[in-house]
């Protein structure tokens, strides 16, 4: 899994590079300028440049000195090059203003080279100008914003905006380095104007503002840069992004020679019926995710009254009903128990929930608490009920999450990871809060960070099905950390699969193309 780092981390890594390592500056921005071109090249899909044309927009600081040592190679590779300086020459210093004499010296050599010393003086000549790309080179990590949207002064507004409108006319591809200008690397929040990028090219490592906020909508494609920073720099790291490689290795195929109960025995309590309202859809979409993830065993504790639907729509599960006595034999037998899909916010409900938690048979177990469960907890002492517990897991979306820690959704949204690491840590639980991106989060472990998934899992009984995803992992022996984070990154790509027209996905769906997403991973057919 590749680190996700905050700009000060980012920053302390770099200076650690310079100091420790002797890794010069100007060999980190000859590197950052070097795989910059590469991968707009590889972008743009030209075997040469030759005859192309490029715009680059610089600050003052090392981002610009990164936008200058793009320019030279760009010229290098027989490409021409307009240039325009935000800041006054004299305001440069260092590796920076070393960039930018190498420059004017290929200038005196008639390099198809025009600088500009200013927004204005560059107006009316580049307004003129089709260039294959745009290169904004003008803040990068610097920038920092509180939750308040900021309105950015002249001259970086100028820049920003000149970057934005001829993108927004030609059509031309944009490109940031490191970030797009105007996103704070940390929060994700924006500034007004900020660019718009098509691709972010970041060094060395991502950033979490990439995933939170504004981040999503104005980065385009992230690709990182290889500068010599190396990843013992950032360790242990407080972030890092699932990938498949992660949920292939916390999936685990069955034995030739297994049998149902070595394959993971998953309890689910979920599902109501009450006069004027069913929730047994909740438990069928937990039950038949957990069945598809590949669980031996799965047994649901719903009202018998619904016992002859659930036959008809999953026959292969075991169905027991709502006596205590009855559900905690079954949790002794359990590897997990998932309680709360469906179950309902009636008095009975929530006694049970209570019951249940309280219970050495239930709190001994691998415990997830989704949806209806959660509800409980809001609403009786969740610290006690909390305490009770083994090794738990909740799963709750920003909603839920306000009603369990009484911060405002709009806080949690502002600082999902920071929100669930610190009430992991007060709590001693896991916790999976679901959003873009979904948090994992642990005491004493890296947050992990799942971007699978699109807005096809934005649909009623998604969290359901991500749930018994969850259950299948865990019971067949993941810790529920891992199994939370397998699992997450699963469901989003079962959501990518499900439909080539994502907002039409139905939770439905995603369950059917869960053994599609294990099956992709696996190279097995359908």
């Amino acid at each position: 899994m590749l680190p996700v780092v905050t700009a000060s981390e980012m920053q302390r890594a770099d200076k650690a590079a310079i100091e420790e390592l002797h890794i010069g500056e100007t060999r980190l921005m000859e590197l950052a300028g070097c795989e910059c071109v590469r991968i707009i090249k590889e972008r743009l899909q030209k075997d040469s440049l030759a005859g192309s044309s490029f715009l680059v927009v610089a600050g003052k600081g090392n981002n610009g000195g990164d936008g200058f040592v793009i320019a030279r190679h760009l010229l290098n590779l027989e490409a021409s090059v307009d240039l325009v300086l935000l800041y006054p020459k004299n305001m440069l210093q260092g590796v920076t203003q070393e960039g930018l004499t190498i420059l004017e010296a290929y200038m005196e050599n008639e390099a198809p080279l025009r600088i500009f010393l200013s927004h204005d003086e560059a107006l009316p000549f580049v307004a003129e100008t089709l260039f294959d790309a745009l290169i904004d080179a003008i803040t990068g990590t610097g920038l920092r914003l509180s939750h308040q949207q900021m309105e950015l002064a002249t001259p970086l507004s100028d820049g920003i905006e000149l970057i934005n409108n001829i993108r927004q006319r030609t059509g031309a591809l944009t490109v940031a380095v490191d970030l797009p200008s105007g996103l704070d690397a940390t929060t994700g929040f924006s500034a007004s104007p900020s660019v718009e990028a098509d691709l972010t090219v970041t060094m060395a490592f991502l950033k979490t503002g990439f995933y939170l906020n504004d981040g999503p909508e104005l980065c385009g494609e992230i690709e990182v840069a290889e500068i010599s920073i190396p990843r013992f720099l950032v360790e242990p790291s407080s972030s890092l992004l699932i990938d498949q490689e992660f949920a292939a290795e916390h999936f685990t195929l069955r034995e030739q020679r297994s049998a149902k109960h070595t394959n993971g025995k998953v309890l689910i309590i979920a599902g109501s019926q009450i006069t004027n309202s069913s929730m047994l859809g909740a438990a069928i979409l937990s039950a038949k995710a957990a069945l598809k993830t590949g669980a031996g065993y799965v047994c649901l504790s719903i009202p018998l009254a619904l016992a002859g639907a659930m036959h008809t729509a999953l026959p292969e599960v075991i169905v027991i009903g709502r006596d205590k006595a009855t559900i905690l034999e079954k949790a002794a037998w359990a590897d997990v128990i998932l309680i709360g899909c469906g179950i309902g916010r009636d008095q009975e409900s929530l006694d049970l929930v209570e019951e249940l938690l309280k219970s050495p048979e239930i709190a001994d177990k691998k415990l997830i608490l989704d949806a209806d469960a959660l509800y409980a907890l809001s609403v009786r002492d969740i610290t006690d009920m909390l305490s009770q517990c083994h090794e738990l897991l909740l799963t709750p979306h920003y909603g839920e999450f306000s009603r369990l820690s009484e911060i405002p959704v709009e806080s949690i949204a502002a600082d999902p990871i920071g929100c669930a690491r610190n009430f992991a840590r007060e709590h001693g639980v896991t916790l999976l809060l679901k959003g873009t991106p979904t948090v994992i989060a642990q005491s004493d472990c890296p947050t992990l960070l799942n971007t699978s998934g699109t807005e096809a899992l934005a649909s009623a009984g998604s969290g359901d099905v991500l749930s018994g995803i969850i259950a299948a992992l865990a019971a067949k022996g993941e810790d529920l950390f891992d199994a939370a984070a397998a699992a997450a990154w699963f469901h989003g790509r079962a959501g990518d699969l499900a439909s080539d027209v994502a907002s039409l996905v139905s939770s439905g769906m995603v369950v059917d193309a869960i053994q599609q997403a294990i099956g992709e991973i696996f190279n097995i057919e359908p």
